[in-house]
């Protein structure tokens, strides 16, 4: 059965981007965390600034499949982006849209629980919830892994990681941490299976 990874930037506060919903520019791109996350993630990079990267042409690693919820999708679509992630099986889930404005982009209106059982019954790599907060907190009962890439930033508000979900603690083992001089630490996630 294939894994589905909410891997996300996170404020030291618990906020994926700012209340207006907009690119986070407040996170660290540069740094000594910068090279050691294109190595081990390199398909969480936006296909268009791959080759910036050095990385065009490098296969994905752990994922073929991206999660995206209406909010995130249009941070790219804002400028033009039709698809970030050509590399990558690209799913939006929307009730509002109603048709996909990329024809690589598979557009889900309907139940996104169900559409996730359903991709990890299918053969193939992971699945990545790149966001946002709002799919994250419908999928959370299916997410198996976090990986949160702590940023050094109090932001005050904005959209959290479960933007809107219900009072219900869930246990996760840490099984994996980076700190960097940067300040950045990556944290990684399993969901203990009772």
């Amino acid at each position: 059965m294939r894994k589905l990874t909410y891997l996300v930037a996170s404020t030291i506060d618990g906020y994926i981007t700012g209340p207006d919903n907009g690119n986070p520019d407040f996170f660290l791109i540069e740094g000594d965390h910068a090279q050691p996350l294109r190595d081990e993630f390199p398909d969480m990079h936006p296909t268009h600034v791959r080759p910036l990267l050095g990385l065009d042409g490098v296969p994905n690693k752990h994922f073929d499949t991206v999660l995206q919820g209406r909010g995130s999708y249009e941070i790219g679509l804002r400028v033009g982006i039709t698809n970030a992630y050509q590399h990558l099986r690209s799913i939006v889930f929307s009730t509002t849209m109603t048709q996909s404005p990329d024809p690589t982009v598979e557009l889900v209106r309907t139940d996104p629980l169900a559409k996730v059982r359903e991709l990890k019954q299918e053969d193939g790599m992971g699945i990545w919830l790149c966001g946002g907060g709002k799919l994250a907190a419908a999928l959370r009962s299916e997410i198996d892994e976090l990986v949160i890439k702590l940023n050094p930033v109090v932001a005050g508000d904005g959209i959290p990681l479960f933007n809107g979900a219900a009072f219900a603690p869930e246990r996760y083992d840490l099984t994996d941490t980076k700190p960097y001089g940067s300040g950045v630490v990556v944290l990684t996630y399993r969901k203990r299976v009772v």
